[in-house]
């Protein structure tokens, strides 16, 4: 639970409560270039130690382990400010798994900030087929699309689900200015995000950007999404904790009877449920990350997480906009953003049905998962 941190671990919570406090929320309300904004969080992370967190021990990061990852990002998100995207370097994702010339010529780049990375696991619905690599020599020759490419209109490169054929599914390092390569769409979600869809036609790929083995592919791909979803979490939490401290300074303010807005019953019985449910997210989350610290396999903890947190904030945002009123609709508002942001978290890294449906299959037919 959050109450049960080592001294190391509050300590870890109040520097980044310090560094939320004067470098992220003064910064937000400068007017000033959003790009120059984001460079300055960077060096500041870096100087107080942030940054590294995420980063592998070889290449000069400090490696955190789940739980620590889950403090910054649960104090982070308890301020509900975008520039809170910048505190953490690239992680190295699936390029984790390189054990070749990659790690100099991609793994590296990326991590120092260098170059960029895309992650290419979604065809589009109309795809006559999946994106397959076929061996030609020793290069693979790729054929195919992807759509949802975050960040893909400035990606360098894209680590690729693509198909083998007799082998299976596997994850192929793409260069974005290979020939045959496509930036075929660029377009923005709900949420601000921007993403890209590309086309791969005979596209020559040296034979050792295959990370890992033929076959390797999809459990790759779902460990780097398992680790996602548990930022996720942490990040929802959060949220859900800037959000009830808004409520309640709202709640506490006089409405035009001159009482205050929380004294009425059915608003009282509204926050209740809020605070209520977001206790209990928030002690899941934590419990989550212990067992990741401690080795454990939670990709089915993490799925109850993801989907429990991220359809919660949204739930819960809902709730405040109803609560305060039309002018939390108001573009500008922070409930109005707010709104925008957290509707694309049950869709992001696998929609929450499709979660729960994982989830069943991992009791009902694999014995995985506990409660």
């Amino acid at each position: 639970m959050p109450e049960m941190l080592t001294e190391a671990e509050r300590a870890l919570a109040e520097r980044t409560r310090r560094f939320a406090i004067e470098m992220l929320l003064p910064l937000a309300e400068k007017d000033e270039d959003p790009g120059s904004k984001r460079t300055r969080v960077i060096e500041a992370s870096k100087d107080a130690g942030f940054f590294a967190m995420t980063q592998p021990r070889a290449f000069g990061g400090s490696e955190a382990g789940a739980l620590d990852l889950t403090i910054v990002r649960d104090e982070l998100g308890s301020f509900n400010t975008p520039l809170a995207g910048a505190v953490f370097g690239p992680g190295p994702g699936v390029l984790g798994g390189a054990d070749n010339a990659l790690k100099e010529t991609h793994l590296e780049p990326l991590l120092a900030g260098r170059k960029r990375g895309g992650f290419g696991f979604t065809e589009p619905d109309d795809a006559p087929a999946p994106t397959t690599a076929v061996a030609d020599g020793d290069d693979w020759l790729v054929n195919g699309q992807k759509s949802y490419v975050t960040g893909g209109a400035d990606a360098d490169f894209i680590n690729t689900l693509v198909q083998i054929p007799d082998a299976g599914p596997a994850m192929l390092v793409i260069d974005t200015d290979a020939p045959g390569v496509t930036l075929s769409r660029t377009f923005s979600s709900l949420d601000g995000s921007h993403h890209a869809a590309f086309e791969f036609q005979d596209v020559r790929v040296p034979g050792h950007h295959l990370i890992g083995k033929p076959g390797e592919g999809m459990p790759r791909a779902m460990q780097q999404i398992g680790d996602t979803r548990l930022a996720f979490a942490a990040n929802a939490v959060g949220t859900l904790r800037w959000l009830d401290a808004f409520l309640v300074d709202h709640l506490k303010k006089p409405d035009r009877t001159g009482n205050p807005r929380g004294d009425k019953e059915g608003v009282r019985l509204r926050y209740s449920e809020i605070r209520m449910k977001a206790y209990a997210a928030r002690s899941m989350v934590y419990r989550t990350a212990r067992l990741a610290q401690a080795g454990d396999n939670i990709r089915n903890e993490g799925m109850a997480c993801k989907i429990f947190t991220t359809e919660l904030v949204g739930e819960a945002v809902d709730t405040a906009i109803q609560l305060v009123g039309g002018g939390a609709l108001v573009v500008g508002h922070p409930l109005e953003a707010l709104y925008r942001q957290v509707r694309s978290l049950r869709l992001a890294e696998g929609a929450s049905d499709v979660l729960r449906l994982n989830l069943a299959r991992g009791a009902l037919e694999l014995d995985k998962g506990r409660i």
